[in-house]
């Protein structure tokens, strides 16, 4: 491996892998079609997930680019079935009042399809909760504070990245936002400079699991081509 600096910073060469036209394009068929595979799940087993697996899915968020290499995330992973239930009923809380007076009649008819409502069992009954936090900024060694770059845009990516190796372990989520999320700092007793990004239930589905029947917008719906 080759050793150079660049700028007085050492940087080491790097060898991407390499196929034919016709293996990437089977390989990049091949891991479509697997994670179209992939869905949002609601109804979850209580079996047990190993801490270990756990730790793999959030190290492998953690190789996602980042601002800066300032990596602006704090994954906190939840078991303790007492604090899971606190998280439970404080985020109904805030659904109890998201779906009583703060959703449009438009955004609760846009939901309807899901199945969706104030009641959130799933935060019992995964066996991990994973919540995202964005660090909006670092402490320096006097206590002052630099701000990380592109935050939302990092930790986006990193939650993306998280999802994909959830289902690679065989495993389900949902992307759950309970806005307002601050209780959720305040129950993780997170510092000052970390603000609540999103909350995952990781786990086994329910059997059987029933997951809405939807369709995806095809590559024309999404995409355009400039050749």
């Amino acid at each position: 491996m080759q050793q150079i600096q660049i700028n007085g910073h050492p940087h080491h060469s790097y060898e991407a892998e390499r196929f034919s036209v016709d293996e990437m394009q089977k390989r990049s068929q091949a891991f479509y079609q697997w994670l179209d595979t992939r869905r949002s799940v609601r109804t979850f087993s209580d079996k047990a997930v190993p801490k270990a697996v756990i730790e793999h899915i959030i190290m492998a968020a953690s190789t996602a680019p980042s601002g800066a290499h300032k990596q602006p995330w704090t994954f906190c992973a939840i078991s303790n079935p007492i604090l899971k239930t606190k998280i439970r009923t404080a985020a109904e809380i805030e659904e109890k009042e998201n779906y009583e007076s703060r959703m449009s009649e438009r955004w609760k008819a846009d939901l309807a399809p899901m199945a969706t409502d104030m009641h959130k069992p799933f935060l019992e009954i995964a066996p991990w909760l994973i919540v995202a936090f964005k660090r909006v900024y670092e402490f320096d060694e006097q206590g002052g504070k630099n701000n990380n770059y592109y935050v939302n845009e990092s930790i986006g990516i990193a939650c993306g990245m998280l999802i994909s190796a959830i289902h690679h372990a065989g495993l389900v989520t949902l992307t759950h936002t309970p806005s307002p999320m601050n209780f959720l700092a305040k129950l993780l007793e997170r510092p000052a400079n970390e603000r609540a990004f999103l909350l995952l239930p990781v786990g086994y589905p329910s059997e059987p699991a029933f997951v809405p029947k939807l369709r995806r917008k095809a590559l024309a719906e999404v995409s355009i081509f400039h050749e």
